[in-house]
């Protein structure tokens, strides 16, 4: 096991519009940011691929898009996951029910999950990891997809989402049955997919910090996260924007982070460095 404290910090939403892509790269080049799941159907795509392109030591991997989002498939192909204009719904609950008890869109689903992963390979990156937006990918019925065709994907890092609710607590306060309820939901559906990552020799991170934070991971956060890193190899993943979540990007190029991060000697790598 490793003895040392690895962290990957990772930025979701790549590739969703000209102000996230624009915190992505600063936050690379300027802080401590590792790598960026990419969004291939989103506005910002093109730019996103040529910004990577542009700074190769980032890590990029695909955020698999199932709902909040736009499909890659014409709505004809997936009549049962989208609308006329390639919209997925924005109902996580709806969604998640209706992936999981419809049978009959599982072909639909599988024909989406491999369109979007063809679109990132015709980028020519290196696909550093997978996740899913709104860690779909840990949703049984598209977790069973991707490990059944894992290797015609090409995946061999993934995202393993789980967080500790006792740690969360103790760096934040409020929003008690939020995390409860992500911190339950998550820990069933990781442990639950960890068997078949160890059979299918997909590698990932041991926690993912963040994922109860919803969109609050700021400076004050990050600042009491690190010193009670677990050793071995963690994540940290935020929506670091220059609009919306610019408290999220201002928080990965702070001055005092960097300070901490080198003071305590923490590693930071990509999904390919594990």
């Amino acid at each position: 096991m490793a003895t040392s404290k690895r962290l990957i910090v990772n930025a979701d939403d790549f590739g969703l519009s000209h102000s996230a892509n624009e915190a992505v790269i600063c936050a690379h080049r300027d802080g401590i940011l590792t790598s960026a799941s990419l969004m291939v159907n989103e506005p910002g795509f093109d730019e996103a691929v040529k910004l990577a392109k542009e700074n190769p030591k980032l890590g990029v991997g695909l955020h698999l898009t199932l709902l909040h989002g736009h499909s890659a498939s014409p709505p004809k192909k997936i009549p049962g996951l989208v609308n006329s204009q390639r919209e997925f719904s924005n109902s996580p609950v709806g969604v998640g029910m209706k992936y999981f008890f419809s049978r009959d869109l599982r072909e639909q689903l599988r024909a989406e999950i491999h369109a979007q992963f063809e679109k990132f390979h015709t980028t020519g990156l290196p696909l550093d990891h997978v996740n899913g937006h709104l860690h779909l990918h840990l949703h049984p019925t598209v977790f069973k997809i991707l490990m059944e065709d894992s290797e015609k994907l090409g995946i061999t890092h993934l995202r393993f989402t789980r967080d500790c609710l006792a740690r969360a607590r103790k760096i934040s306060s409020g929003h008690f049955f939020y995390k409860l309820s992500h911190a339950t939901i998550f820990e069933f559906l990781s442990r639950r997919a960890r068997k078949a990552l160890s059979a299918k020799k997909i590698r990932h991170a041991q926690i993912t910090f963040g994922l109860l934070q919803n969109a609050r991971v700021d400076e004050d956060y990050i600042l009491k996260l690190l010193p009670l890193l677990p050793e071995g190899d963690s994540e940290l993943y935020s929506h670091p924007s220059l609009d919306k979540f610019k408290h999220e990007f201002d928080a990965l190029v702070s001055p005092r982070v960097k300070e901490l991060v080198q003071k305590l000697g923490i590693e930071l790598i990509r999904y390919q460095d594990l």
